[in-house]
This record gives C-alpha cells, sequence and structure tokens, in this order.
C-alpha cells in the first residue's frame, strides 16, 4: 500500500535605472558571510545558557565588539529567533521551531533507515501508519522495484475497513472511536472480497485479540495480501505491515512474524517516531 504549477505572467518593463558604483571586490580569503557566521554564533551560546545571558557576557563568551553584538541581539529578537526578558536573552520561538523540526526530520529519517533494512531482510514491501486526529495516517512505505508496495488506488483514508493497516488500527480503538470513524468512511466494496457491512467489521474488529496480526486476502486490491502488527503506545493506535502478491501467499505469516521479531528489538526507539 502505497501513498504518498507555476504560472507565467506578463511583467511591465521596467524603465532603466540608474547604475550603482560597482561594489569591490572581496579581498583574497575574505567572507561574503561573516554577518551570518556571527548570528550563528550568537544564537549557539544563547543556547548553551538555559537560564538566560545578557548582552555584555554574550558578546566575551563569542569574542564578538559589543556595538556588534547589540545590533545581531536586535536584529535576532525582531525575526523571532531570540527574545529578550529583563536583560537576559533567551531562544525565540523560531529557533525552537527550527530545533523541533531538525529532531522530527532526525526521527523521520531513523524510521525511513529501519524500515528499507526490514524491508531487505523480509524481502517484501513494509508499511508504518498511525491512527491520529481521526484519521488513517500513512507514515512511510518502504518497497523496491522488485517488491513494489500495493498501489493506492482507493483512498486508504476511506477504505480503513478494508486493508490490514486500516483493520489493525481500527481493532485498537475503543467503540466509540470505532463509530466515529465509521460514521465519516462507511464501509463500502472495495473489491469482491472486501466485508460488506459495518455491522460485520465491527464483529471482526471485537474478535481480533489484543496484539494479534491482522490479514486480509485481496480484500483492498486484487491480487494483493497483507498482514498488519498492532502497536500501542500510551493512547496512539499504530501498525506496521507487510504485503505480498496473492500468488505468495503462504509467505505472508512467516513475514509478518519475522516482522515482528524485528520490531519487538527496536519498538523503543520507533515509539518515539509515532508523533511524525
Amino acid at each position: 500500500m502505497a501513498t504518498t504549477g507555476t504560472a507565467s505572467a506578463h511583467l511591465p518593463a521596467v524603465p532603466s535605472q540608474p547604475r550603482s558604483p560597482a561594489c569591490p571586490a572581496p579581498a583574497p580569503g575574505a567572507t561574503l558571510i561573516g554577518s551570518v557566521q556571527r548570528a550563528m554564533r550568537l544564537l549557539e551560546t544563547v543556547a548553551g545558557h538555559a537560564y538566560g545571558a545578557p548582552a555584555k557576557q554574550l558578546a566575551r563568551e563569542t569574542g564578538l565588539a559589543l556595538p556588534t553584538t547589540y545590533h545581531l541581539l536586535r536584529t535576532l529578537v525582531h525575526e523571532g529567533y531570540l527574545r529578550r526578558d529583563k536583560g537576559l536573552f533567551f531562544l525565540g520561538e523560531a529557533a525552537e521551531r527550527l530545533s523541533s523540526s531538525g529532531a522530527q526530520q532526525k526521527r523521520r529519517s531513523k524510521v525511513v533507515d529501519t524500515l528499507a533494512r526490514w524491508r531487505d531482510a523480509i524481502g517484501a514491501p513494509v508499511y508504518y501508519a498511525v491512527y491520529r486526529d481521526g484519521e488513517i495516517d500513512i507514515v512511510c512505505v518502504s518497497d523496491t522495484p522488485g517488491n513494489p508496495a500495493v498501489e493506492e488506488w482507493a483512498d486508504f483514508r476511506e477504505t480503513g475497513h478494508a486493508h490490514a493497516l486500516g483493520q489493525c488500527l481500527l481493532s485498537q480503538l475503543d467503540e466509540e472511536a470505532r463509530r466515529d470513524h465509521l460514521d465519516r468512511y462507511p464501509v463500502r466494496p472495495v473489491t469482491p472480497y472486501t466485508v460488506r457491512d459495518d455491522h460485520s467489521l465491527l464483529r471482526r474488529l471485537d474478535r481480533t485479540r489484543r496484539m494479534e496480526l491482522v490479514t486480509e486476502r485481496q480484500e483492498y486490491a486484487l491480487g494483493a495480501v497483507c498482514a498488519a502488527i498492532p502497536i500501542t503506545v500510551g493512547t496512539t493506535a499504530a501498525s506496521m505491515a507487510v504485503s505480498l502478491p496473492a500468488h505468495q501467499a503462504d509467505r505472508l505469516i512467516p513475514a509478518a512474524r519475522h516482522l515482528q521479531a524485528e520490531l519487538g528489538r527496536l519498538l523503543g526507539s520507533l515509539a518515539l517516531s509515532i508523533s511524525i
């Protein structure tokens, strides 16, 4: 199961402008981004002071002239990268967003690398999904040209009743959350093998034991079978899955068990990525 303009405009002619004097060429070895380097040095120094630091201390620690330090601090405060409180400077919201984004990218990269390693070891596409804010979110899919993922020919969010990832996530929800999901995304036939109605699906979900593999055979896509593993961290429902062509259905359970064993070894680090 795989997930995942430019417009032209006629600009008016600009009248000729008087030429400005040419800027002198930089001296050999000179840098054109010195101010950026100084600003970054200030940010790094401020980050090292959990309780803030005054301008004079920051100037001393960075080796910058005090007037330069004041100028850069004012600019960084104006742009939101720093904030000033009672004469002390702290990291601002813009810097904290950068830090948060960097940490998120690092977590996502770790998930991508881990799924690729499992994909190669198992010889099947690997999927990772989370139930977040009432929606099925396919976080990551890892496949290869030789072992391609199932094509998302019907929106995964709307067809959770049909694919193993969706059924696995729904099985981890309480009754109220399940009915809320099905009110928004009613059961409908996707293939001749799809569960036929809400009642049948709910009975199936009720019979699913905690931490049990969830399998489906050609319910979402003809010619494909899938098995999903439940992952529950706190109140967050997540799942990982593998898929195979229907003619390799005998490999499905062993592949899923292999993934389940690998997952057990790394569940702690993977759980950190559920917030992606």
